[in-house]
């Protein structure tokens, strides 16, 4: 499926247990499905999916019983506090971390059972990437690029590897840094070398944790751009990070845990519709529209940019129609949507809390 093509996977809050395990759904904000049974029979295909996946540290739960579904050319936001999991789930799917319960699929293969298979086509930057410290970042790129396994039926070697570095560089903004030597390279420009890394071959997937980490705002933005050019090209890409704007702004679907658990996950438009939905009106006679609309028993107050008007039990159509109907004058109507801090603040009800590294 294309990134144009991939349906939206349906929102779903609280722990998805479902009749099997005996235990409660938790419940989520108004107008959201919760639990296994709230999701339709119909789903879109996967790249990455769990089941109950659980980790635990020497009695410490660092994941517990996490149902994750990455839809097939979706851009995946994973959001959480330090500690949420985040990290130990990622290194779980990839392979990195044997899970003590749980099932895995990655690109429709269970992992790490066919993880042979499936990794070659996986593109991942995972904590700090390692390379050699005396090595430049193009020294470092081609033992990189000479150790992928075949693609496909075809390797990289010669000019095709040399290609394959170049254009990696380039794409990450390196090129003019790519004979230093990799210990003389600032944190931001470590990042880009792992992003390198995980983008020499064609990829099915990219998996990035916290690629942002130690950028500035135009390498910020770079990264933005480069995750936009996975999903044009139809790249599945899940990312972990704390920036909620970024997670905003690239992200087509978002994926929130805390405490191990995963609270919420679907696309990133019905999570931010998930609070209570509102129309946000602009009109010349505010007072008036907010007395024809109470008369109405519709739910309304003056807000600094118009009339906010609660659309819990009534659909917008209905409160133009109300509006127009009495002759109050109407310049723009749009609707309300939460921004993700907020949302994410409700979510995990201490965001910000955590002060070590995330799990």
């Amino acid at each position: 499926m294309t990134a144009g093509g991939a349906e939206p996977a349906p929102l779903v809050t609280g722990a998805d247990t479902g009749a099997d395990t005996g235990t409660d759904s938790r419940s989520g904000p108004a107008g959201v499905a919760v639990g296994a049974d709230a999701r339709p029979a119909s789903r879109p295909a996967l790249a990455a999916r769990t089941r109950g996946l659980r980790k635990v540290y020497r009695g410490t739960v660092a994941v517990d019983g996490v149902d994750l579904e990455v839809p097939e050319g979706a851009v995946v936001g994973m959001l959480g506090p330090n500690g949420s999991g985040k990290t130990t789930t990622i290194r779980m799917l990839l392979g990195l971390v044997q899970p003590t319960e749980g099932e895995i699929e990655l690109l429709g293969a269970p992992v790490p059972g066919a993880a042979d298979r499936v990794l070659p086509h996986v593109g991942a930057l995972v904590e700090s990437p390692g390379f050699h410290p005396f090595l430049s970042g193009r020294e470092n790129l081609l033992r990189f690029a000479a150790a992928e396994p075949f693609l496909s039926g075809r390797g990289l070697s010669g000019k095709a590897m040399d290609g394959a570095v170049s254009a990696a560089l380039e794409r990450v903004g390196l090129t003019d840094a790519a004979r230093r030597k990799y210990r003389a390279y600032s944190l931001g420009m470590k990042q880009r070398l792992g992003l390198a890394s995980a983008l020499l071959v064609p990829r099915r997937l990219v998996v990035l944790d916290e690629p942002t980490n130690g950028l500035d705002p135009a390498g910020t933005q770079e990264i933005r751009r480069i995750i936009a050019e996975l999903h044009a090209g139809g790249v599945t890409v899940l990312v972990s990070s704390h920036l909620l704007a970024e997670v905003e702004a690239t992200c087509t679907h978002v994926v929130v845990l805390n405490e191990g658990v995963v609270v919420a996950q679907g696309a990133l438009d019905d999570l931010l519709e998930s609070g209570s939905p509102a129309l946000l009106v602009s009109t010349p006679d505010g007072e008036r529209a907010v007395d024809v609309l109470r008369d109405r028993r519709i739910p309304a107050r003056l807000a600094p940019d118009g009339v906010r008007v609660d659309l819990a039990t009534t659909p917008p159509a209905t409160v133009i129609e109300v509006l127009v109907g009495a002759g109050v004058g109407v310049d723009e109507a749009r609707r309300e949507r939460t921004g993700l801090e907020e949302v994410f603040a409700r979510l995990t009800h201490d965001v910000g809390a955590g002060s070590g590294a995330d799990r």
